[in-house]
């Protein structure tokens, strides 16, 4: 998601496109519940994940596939990093830094709503 990464290039195919995708959130969902051992961290990182669901929430609607989120993630590189910007002053233990752990999370989160979703 965050610059730096590889991901849902245009010449992808859907399919490869949303298993791409799939990988990278449960990376980041992954990644977060590592940071439990640090419940501060870790609290101040999940209100950014519910930040960025409630955003999805607007953006994307209650009713989806994994194929429109995997659309609306490959472009939501620069409104994950501005909204962690924008909160992180108020949660000092996180950062700039933590952008593609928060949207990967939050992906992962709302991913589970999806219409065709499968473990």
């Amino acid at each position: 998601m965050v610059s730096g990464r590889t991901l849902l290039g245009s010449g992808e195919r859907p399919v490869r496109m949303i298993e791409s995708a799939r990988q990278q959130w449960e990376e980041g969902r992954r990644r977060l519940g590592a940071e439990a051992a640090d419940p501060v961290r870790h609290g101040q990182l999940c209100d950014l994940v519910d930040a960025v669901v409630a955003v999805l929430r607007r953006q994307v609607g209650q009713h989806f596939t994994l194929s429109e989120l995997a659309s609306v993630y490959g472009r939501a590189d620069d409104w994950v990093r501005e909204l962690v910007r924008e909160e992180a002053p108020e949660r000092p233990r996180v950062g700039i830094h933590d952008a593609a752990l928060v949207g990967d999370a939050a992906f992962a989160a709302y991913a589970r709503g999806a219409t065709d979703w499968e473990p």
